[in-house]
């Protein structure tokens, strides 16, 4: 049945496959990673790095999405997916060099501005070219994986730190985030061009499951 799938789809999909499994690894043992690995480091620290993100993605994104309606066409959607993930990418890579609260606390705001670009325009070209009639299959499908992505992840998060370290964790983390962003370009040719926009949306079914949260 996933041959079904359109070519658009599938790479959305996979790409935010690769995101979330990414994070999957470390998001469960990221406030051991703050306790043990920081200086001060403590639940406070944890707490506020977490309100960090939530707070700062849910006030840009507002803006952000609002920005890619009003540019046609979805090239710019695309290079918010490509741009978002890479930012994504670097908090990761940030968080090797963090030693105290402040970095921890600025690689989650890098981090939170790459998830309010991402899902604004990850979600634009997701509703447009989602195939008519299996709204509800390709939803459930790309849950399906992500759920699997990011439970095989989160078990093995915790053996990768344990026995390497988490360094070594977030070296992983960063390439699946960064193959996260470069996937999109394999359909750079397929999305469309800013002076020929044509909706494809096609009926409220699309819009019934939201984008699952990125934390």
């Amino acid at each position: 049945m996933l041959k079904s799938i359109n070519k658009i789809i599938k790479v959305l999909t996979f790409s935010d496959v690769l995101l979330l499994t990414g994070f999957g690894f470390v998001s469960p043992i990221f406030a051991i990673f703050i306790t043990d690995q920081i200086q001060g480091g403590n639940a406070q620290v944890v707490g506020f790095a977490a309100a960090i993100y939530w707070i700062v993605k849910s006030i840009l994104q507002i803006p952000f999405g609002n920005y890619l309606d009003r540019v046609k066409g979805e090239k710019d959607d695309l290079w918010f997916v490509v741009i978002g993930n890479i930012l994504a990418a670097v908090a990761v890579f940030g968080f090797i060099f963090s030693s105290l609260p402040w970095h921890i606390y600025f690689f989650q705001g890098v981090y939170s501005l790459g998830m309010a670009m991402n899902i604004p325009g990850w979600s634009a070209i997701f509703t447009r070219h989602i195939d008519k009639g299996k709204e509800a299959f390709e939803w459930s499908t790309r849950s399906t994986f992500i759920g699997i992505g990011a439970g095989a992840s989160g078990a093995l998060g915790g053996i990768i730190a344990t026995q390497f370290g988490f360094n070594i964790l977030f070296v992983g983390v960063g390439v699946f985030a960064l193959a996260s962003a470069f996937l999109p370009f394999l359909i750079y040719k397929d999305v469309f061009p800013r002076d020929h926009a044509v909706s494809r949306v096609p009926g409220a079914k699309a819009l019934q499951e939201p984008h699952l949260p990125k934390g």
